[in-house]
């Protein structure tokens, strides 16, 4: 690597392009999701590498969660999300309080870990990245609002893991006041929201009035990163300021009158910045994880497996099932079965004055396995554990505690994705042909 810092990020950067075409070229073959390889290569690498590489944590945070949260959240169009806002809200807000409460006790009681401390652990892994799961979802023609469901889950638990991260990291060492700490997380949600929301109808105003598709595409990177920054600049989630306004602009592109051909070229072009930051996430994870100091905290890291796999099952099937349980009796509606799923749950939901309750009562069970098993961690656990400040208690065992947690989930639940959705009978999404017309 050259001295000088600038001609060695560069060297650096075209190293991983080099490393991601190549494994990406062997993958395709083998039909192994790309971001488990790209882990598993990172990890070969770091194994033979003479010294330990260090990732600076603003290299995730910063520079590739923005562009990552903004293509998914372009892509997520309003009418989408009507009909699952209920369940995302449900998972993403009291989903990841309580995984991260089950992964604090958990620890607490199981390897002496600090309660304050476990709960730093519990915050970081709360957030799922569903990456390989919403890549064979695709190759499957999973049913879309399930694709939807998962996908849009992951953008608003990131934002609420960090704000929920930021609370836990201030009660360690310090006297903190639960309720104070509530207050405080329901605040920067609901300011984020609002930021987001008015920096992406700016934009939209500000397309409306342009006609030049690569002044438009640049204005797209400007809403990314720009939201991004100015949430975190007055100390709210620009991860949730960054998605609500990708969602804004991706909704309201064609009433703004973006043509077709700057539209074109924006899902081309993010699409591709989409898998380059996606691949340098899982590179970079594969590359930070020392295989010893995963082994010295083997039991910490067993018993967080345990822990998240026992959040996750309260939340989707205590939480999100019992509500169906409830919206099937107040609607008169009938739960399917595992052999009746159809993957259509919209073609079967009960007429309801709410229409998401009606979804709910008519959610096929087979639905509830999916999101069960989608519960990865990646690139935002990864970017959380690396801006640990140096004081904190126990440091080491945290930041191996959540490597060997991201690592087992990508590599068990990353690989077997597939196979649990065949499992669960979710169906391919019927075609224009076939699809059933709606009673």
């Amino acid at each position: 690597m050259h001295d000088d810092p600038v001609l060695g990020t560069i060297e650096l950067v075209v190293a991983l392009l080099g490393a991601l075409t190549l494994v990406a070229m062997v993958v395709r073959r083998r039909r192994l999701p790309l971001s488990v390889a790209l882990v598993v290569f990172g990890l070969i690498v770091a194994a033979f590498s003479p010294s330990h590489i260090t990732v600076a944590p603003d290299l995730v945070l910063v520079a590739l969660l923005p562009g990552l949260v903004f293509e998914a959240a372009y892509r997520l169009h309003l009418s989408d999300l009507r009909d699952v806002v209920g369940r995302i809200g449900i998972l993403a807000v009291p989903g990841v309080l309580v995984t991260s409460v089950v992964v604090a006790v958990v620890l607490n009681v199981t390897t002496g870990l600090p309660f304050t401390v476990a709960f730093v652990v519990g915050a970081i892994v709360s957030a799922t990245d569903p990456v390989a799961v919403v890549a064979t979802m695709r190759d499957v023609a999973a049913p879309r609002r399930l694709a939807t469901l998962v996908e849009a889950e992951s953008l608003f638990n990131d934002g609420t893991g960090i704000v929920l991260f930021a609370i836990a990291l201030a009660a360690v060492g310090a006297a903190y006041d639960p309720v104070r700490g509530v207050g405080t997380f329901a605040v920067a949600i609901v300011s984020s929201i609002l930021i987001g929301a008015v920096c992406g109808i700016v934009a939209v105003r500000l397309a409306s009035i342009v006609d030049d598709h690569l002044v438009e595409l640049t204005l797209t990177f400007v809403v990314a990163y720009g939201t991004y920054l100015i949430a975190n600049g007055l100390g709210q989630s620009g991860v949730i300021a960054t998605v609500v306004a990708g969602i804004v602009l991706g909704s309201d592109a064609a009433q703004a009158g973006v043509s077709e051909r700057t539209r074109q070229a924006i899902d081309t072009v993010w699409e591709y910045v989409a898998f380059v930051l996606t691949a340098f996430a899982f590179l970079l994870i594969g590359l930070s994880i020392v295989i010893a100091d995963l082994a010295a905290a083997a039991a910490s890291i067993a018993w967080g497996i345990v822990a998240i796999f026992a959040g996750r099952a309260i939340v989707v099937y205590g939480i999100l099932g019992g509500l169906r349980w409830l919206a099937a009796r107040t609607t008169g509606g009938r739960p399917t079965t595992p052999a009746a799923d159809t993957g259509s749950a919209p073609a079967t939901a009960p007429r309801t004055r709410w229409p998401e309750w009606g979804q709910i009562a008519a959610m096929p069970t087979g639905w509830f396995h999916v999101l069960f098993w989608s519960g990865l961690r990646g690139a935002v656990a990864f970017a959380l554990v690396l801006s640990l400040p140096l004081d904190v208690p126990q440091r080491g065992v945290v930041t191996s505690t959540v490597f060997g947690i991201v690592l087992f989930t990508l590599l068990v639940q990353g690989t077997t994705a597939a196979r649990v959705i065949s499992w669960a009978g979710v169906e391919p999404e019927p075609t224009p042909a076939t699809a059933p017309t709606e009673p």
